[in-house]
């Protein structure tokens, strides 16, 4: 998942916990500076679920 604004260690972190936060959610791990890596249940969370989550703190996120 590609997540614009991450351009600091505390934009990365608040971007996890809010992935980690949603329901269905397993893991998260950061790609690249830019980009994280997202596990998660299916049949719990969708993609637009995470995208979502981190537009209500102020992040724009698509897939690659």
């Amino acid at each position: 998942m590609r997540v614009r604004g991450m351009d600091t260690e505390e934009a990365r972190q608040q971007v996890a916990a809010t992935l980690r936060a949603v329901a269905g959610v397993i893991d998260v791990q950061r790609a690249d500076t830019q980009q994280m890596s997202v596990t998660y249940d299916p049949t719990e969370v969708t993609v637009m679920d995470l995208i979502r989550a981190l537009r209500r703190i102020g992040f724009l996120a698509g897939m690659e």
